[in-house]
């Protein structure tokens, strides 16, 4: 049977246009401040699922084929830091998985098209898919959800009104309305037009001129401000050895400390209230190991503040917890955030014998379990919430935070198992989204770096460059306020996955009774 040439060169056309789309995204990704280029993204994508054949959406088969592609396009170049040190595998099997989940929304994007509202029901769909991932499977991987490439971005205010979720939605809805423009364009049709202009503009009005007005004054009346540090001790060696010289590792943190505080007693540098250290500052467990108490008790006591020490506990039935400890140099160890949300194939190994086969750093996994609390510690008076490196990317770690009374966020994290990556960039991207979700600031602490101070406004005012020893003083704000994000908590994200989940069911009824009295799937439906 020979095949339409035409056809053919409209499949190459829409896979190249679809590998194009993911590429796009990823460049929207810091360390790049291209955040516009997200909604083109989307724009590109949907233009090949609801025009793709030409006269109405893709086949459900295309569509998976076509979100898949841009999945990798998208993933691919994303998330190379997994396999710096473990190889390639990990990273490839690992984005290959998370594109599954761009392919599923092609699916669903081809059926939630046929109604005249496909710009809102294709937002929707996106916000649907980005929940499915970030949930599943072994507790989901939320890297690269729209929102966490909006930074620098004027849609940013949406995180206050609806965190993460609504942020991302934005963004979506501002692709699909760019895509209602080019059909109606294709078409020539101005009531099209106009209508898919007001549909790209309206996430910009609500994030503009809305949601300042929802979130309300920036100042809290009842807030006060402390001096704190975050110190960046870095690492003796990166990659997965870095914490073979685990003493080494915590006499950096220490020494860095200890510099601090001349310079505080020489008055070059105002005494801090608080230091933060970033995880796995002490993998020697200073509840058991009286050197590394010592050493601690010893900087906190010089610095004259209380730390907030990362470090690795060793449990009685030899599992691990990966812990935030005060450490009041008076006092000694105080309360402490055990790590909840842990990583599944680096702080444990799910199916630990099935991976065995594929790869000798199986056993090189963790044997961490995961804590229990509200995430909150309180030191001298201060509480902070604090979200351990792999949290920050979820929303419900700081949400439950900053509910239970936290008035600034932590976010001590150890970026040396990856290397000189775009990962770290990354990671920080989440936190000045988390910083204007819940209204505080956010202090990011890292082991070889970035480590940052971000004002609520999500803006960096302070930052470290990587790999050099070095600590941030800064005075930031306490607040006891909390944003409409905070209050609703994740009753936006419910919203907008019901809300797809209609436009699926009714795009599914339409496609079947098409086929029923046609015989064959109808036209896009205008």
């Amino acid at each position: 049977m020979k095949r339409d040439p035409r056809a053919i060169t409209r499949v190459a056309a829409s896979s190249a246009v679809s590998v194009a789309s993911g590429l796009l995204l990823y460049l929207s990704f810091p360390p790049r401040t291209l955040w516009f280029l997200a909604p083109l993204s989307i724009a590109l994508l949907v233009l090949v699922l609801v025009r793709g054949r030409g006269d109405g959406p893709q086949s459900k088969k295309a569509g998976f084929g076509y979100g898949l592609l841009a999945g990798l396009g998208f993933f691919v170049p994303l998330l190379p830091w997994i396999g710096v040190y473990v190889g390639p595998l990990p990273w490839l099997a690992l984005a290959t998985a998370e594109s599954v989940f761009t392919g599923l929304f092609g699916v669903l994007a081809v059926v939630a098209a046929r109604t005249r509202w496909w710009p809102l029901a294709l937002a929707l769909v996106w916000s649907l898919v980005e929940w499915a991932r970030s949930s599943f499977p072994f507790g989901g991987f939320p890297w690269g959800r729209l929102a966490f490439g909006q930074p620098d971005g004027w849609l940013l205010p949406l995180a206050g009104v609806g965190g993460a979720p609504l942020l991302s939605f934005g963004v979506a809805l501002t692709g699909t309305g760019l895509a209602a423009v080019a059909v109606a364009l294709l078409e020539k049709r101005l009531r099209g037009i106009i209508v898919g202009v007001s549909v790209a503009a309206s996430a910009s009005i609500v994030a503009l001129a809305v949601a300042p007005m929802l979130i309300g004054d920036s100042h809290d009346p009842d807030s006060r401000t402390i001096t704190v540090a975050a110190i960046q001790g870095s690492v003796p060696r990166l990659g997965l050895d870095f914490n073979a010289q685990r003493r080494a590792v915590l006499d950096n943190h220490v020494r860095e400390t200890l510099s601090l505080a001349d310079d505080v007693r020489a008055g070059r540098t105002p005494a801090p209230d608080l230091v933060v250290w970033p995880e796995n500052a002490s993998d020697i467990d200073p509840l058991r190991n009286a050197d590394a108490a010592t050493e601690i008790t010893a900087a906190s006591e010089a610095v004259g503040a209380p730390i907030l020490v990362g470090s690795v506990l060793v449990n009685d039935d030899r599992t691990t917890t990966n812990s935030v400890i005060v450490w009041d140099g008076a006092a000694g160890p105080g309360e402490r955030h055990d790590k909840k949300i842990i990583q599944p194939f680096g702080e444990y190994l799910p199916w630990r014998s099935f991976f065995r086969l594929f790869s000798e750093y199986a056993d090189r996994a963790g044997y961490f379990v995961p804590g229990t609390g509200n995430g909150v510690v309180h030191a001298d008076g201060i509480a902070a919430g604090i979200a351990t490196c792999y949290e920050v990317a979820f929303d419900r770690a700081l949400n439950e935070s900053v509910r239970s009374g936290a008035e600034f966020i932590a976010i001590p994290t150890n970026n040396a198992t990856f290397g000189d990556t775009e990962m770290t960039y990354q990671q920080l991207a989440m936190s000045r989204v988390r910083a204007v979700e819940h209204g505080r600031s956010v202090v990011v602490a890292a082991t070889s770096g970035v480590s940052a101070i971000v004002s609520p406004s999500g803006a960096v005012t302070q930052r470290t460059e990587l790999f050099v020893p070095d600590a941030l003083v800064s005075e930031i704000e306490l607040r006891h306020d909390t944003t409409v994000a905070t209050d609703l908590g994740a009753i936006p994200e419910y919203v907008l996955c019901s809300l797809a989940a209609i436009f699926v069911i009714v795009g599914v009824a339409r496609s079947r009774r098409t086929i029923h009295t046609t015989g064959s799937v109808g036209k896009f439906d205008h």
